[in-house]
């Protein structure tokens, strides 16, 4: 039993890039697809679908260099991390993008000061 589930989504997709795999399968959660899609439209993975239960995760490579370097989750269940709009932190210098959860839903943190939201930092992605 997985007690945090979007650690494990995290190191899934971590590890499948540093295997080469060309998917990643692990159980749907509505969370986990929202934080993929986010990856998606940040062109760090190829695209996500449900089948039945499980969420199934193209990974990305340009040539044969992955396309996302690394991803760590930021606000953990013991100790969760929240930032306005003013002071959300930049990842890699601005290269890499924070995934946040909003009022507003899940989403990047470019998106996220369009609408001038601020939320709890799930992950960084760069």
């Amino acid at each position: 039993m997985v007690n945090d589930p979007l650690s494990d989504l995290v190191a899934r997709i971590k590890n499948g890039y540093r295997a080469n795999l060309a998917e990643v399968r692990l159980p749907w959660s509505r969370v986990k697809e929202h934080v993929v899609r986010v990856l998606v439209e940040q062109k760090l993975v190829e695209k996500c679908e449900r089948i039945k239960d499980e969420l199934v995760i193209k990974l990305r490579y340009e040539g044969k260099t992955p396309a996302l370097t690394d991803i760590r989750r930021v606000s953990k269940p013991g100790v969760r991390i929240y930032a306005g709009v003013k002071k959300l932190p930049r990842v890699l210098g601005g290269l890499g993008i924070n995934v946040l959860s909003t009022p507003q839903g899940i989403m990047a943190d470019k998106q996220a000061k369009k609408l001038h939201v601020g939320g709890e930092i799930i992950a960084q992605a760069w």
